[in-house]
């Protein structure tokens, strides 16, 4: 319980985020954060991918001792 209470007095609130999304407008700038995004949506793409094609190779291995 008590990790619970210290994880939410850690968690940003409203005007913390606010303050947040204005600060990465400031540092990217309005035509940079969609090649952000972009970036960040392959990066995350990549790495599902790269998670599956694990999960199937353990999961082949697992039937091929059977």
């Amino acid at each position: 319980m008590c990790f619970e209470e210290n994880l939410l007095l850690s968690m940003p609130g409203g005007s913390e985020w606010i303050f947040i999304v204005l600060a990465v407008l400031v540092l990217f700038g309005g035509r940079k954060i969609p090649e952000f995004m972009r970036g960040l949506g392959k990066g995350m793409r990549e790495f599902k991918d790269a998670k599956d094609n694990i999960k199937n190779e353990i999961e082949a291995g697992m039937k091929e001792k059977e």
